[in-house]
C-alpha cells in the first residue's frame, strides 16, 4: 500500500484506498491529482515526493469527497501550494461540512463526521485551463458527484476519478455511491469510446482498456434499477426500499452505509420518476413509490 506506480514517462500514482496521481512537470517538480484520504495519506505521500526529490506545487482535485481531498490541508500546509478543483466540488472542499450535511440532508450527526465523510478544511482555487500544467487537459465526469473531472496528461495517461469501481468492489458493496445516475451512464457511455495510453481510476486497477469494465459498471447500474423497481411492484416508502436492498444484497447497514447508500437510492428514484418508470404518491402521510 502507498506504492509508487509508473503509468506513463511522466505520470505515476500511488496504489491507495483512492489513488492518487503524481504528475511531473519538470526534473524537480510534480503535481499531484488527489490527495487521498486524511493527513496520514499526505504524509505518505510527502515521503514519496521526497525520496524522489520532488517538490509539490499543486494539487488537482477531482472532486470533493473525503477519500480524494483528505490529504489537501496537510501538503497545502507543508508545500504552500495551489489547490484548485471544479466548480460546487470547490465549495465542498472549501466547507466540508456540506459532505456529511448533503448525505444526511440536513444537520449531520456525530456518527456522519468522522474522516470518510468530512475531510480537513483546505483552500481550493477555481479550475480553468490556465492553471493546467502544459500538456494536461481536463475531462468532465459528471455522475457519481455533482461536477466530478478526471484529466489527461501530456504522455496520454487518463486518471478517471471514481467515475467506475472495481468488478471486485460491485461484487462486494454492489451500490456505488451515485448523484445523477442518467449523467453517470451518459459519462460511461463516453469513457468507452476515449483512448488511451493507460487509464487510472481510483477504485479499480490501472489499464490500457477500460471499455469492458465501463460497461459491467453500466450493467451494474441498469439491474440495480430494475430490482428497485421489481420492490415497487407494491407501493414502498423510501426506508423500506433501502431495507429490501440490504436484504436483498446481503449488505450490513452502518450509520455511514445509511447515508451513502440512501442517498444513492434516493438518486434512482428520481431518475426512475423520470423515467416514468415509478411514481411518487401521498398516502395516509408517507410518500410512497410505486412501479407504473
Amino acid at each position: 500500500m502507498y506504492e509508487l506506480c509508473t503509468a506513463g514517462k511522466n505520470s505515476y500514482y500511488v496504489q491507495c484506498p483512492a489513488k492518487i496521481g503524481i504528475v511531473k512537470t519538470s526534473e524537480t517538480e510534480v503535481c499531484l491529482i488527489d490527495s487521498g484520504n486524511d493527513r496520514d495519506a499526505g504524509r505518505r505521500v510527502k515521503k514519496i515526493l521526497d525520496e524522489n526529490g520532488w517538490r509539490l506545487t499543486a494539487i488537482y482535485n477531482t472532486h470533493s469527497h473525503a477519500d480524494h481531498v483528505g490529504g489537501n490541508q496537510y501538503l497545502q500546509n507543508q508545500y504552500g501550494c495551489k489547490i484548485y478543483a471544479p466548480d460546487i466540488e470547490r465549495d465542498f472542499i472549501n466547507h466540508p461540512i456540506l459532505e456529511p450535511s448533503y448525505l444526511y440532508g440536513g444537520f449531520a450527526p456525530g456518527e456522519l463526521k468522522g474522516k470518510f465523510l468530512l475531510a480537513r478544511e483546505s483552500h481550493a482555487e477555481p479550475l480553468t485551463q490556465q492553471v493546467l500544467p502544459n500538456g494536461m487537459s481536463v475531462i468532465s465526469l459528471p455522475g457519481h458527484f455533482f461536477n466530478m473531472v478526471g484529466y489527461r496528461t501530456s504522455d496520454d495517461v487518463v486518471y478517471l476519478a471514481d467515475c467506475l469501481s472495481s468488478r471486485e468492489t460491485l461484487e462486494k458493496y454492489r451500490i456505488s455511491f451515485i448523484y445523477d445516475v442518467a449523467e453517470y451512464i451518459n459519462t460511461l457511455e463516453r469513457i468507452k469510446e476515449i483512448e488511451a495510453s493507460m487509464f487510472v481510476p481510483a477504485h479499480a486497477e490501472a489499464t490500457e482498456s477500460i471499455k469492458e469494465l465501463a460497461q459491467v459498471n453500466i450493467d451494474t447500474v441498469l439491474k440495480i434499477a430494475q430490482d428497485i423497481t421489481e420492490i415497487c411492484k407494491a407501493p414502498a416508502s423510501f426506508e423500506e426500499i433501502l431495507r429490501s436492498l440490504f436484504v436483498n444484497y446481503r449488505l450490513n447497514m452502518s450509520f455511514e452505509q445509511y447515508a451513502l447508500v440512501g442517498s444513492t437510492v434516493r438518486s434512482y428514484l428520481s431518475w426512475l420518476k423520470s423515467a416514468g418508470r415509478i411514481e411518487a404518491e401521498l398516502d395516509d402521510n408517507r410518500l410512497l413509490w410505486r412501479a407504473v
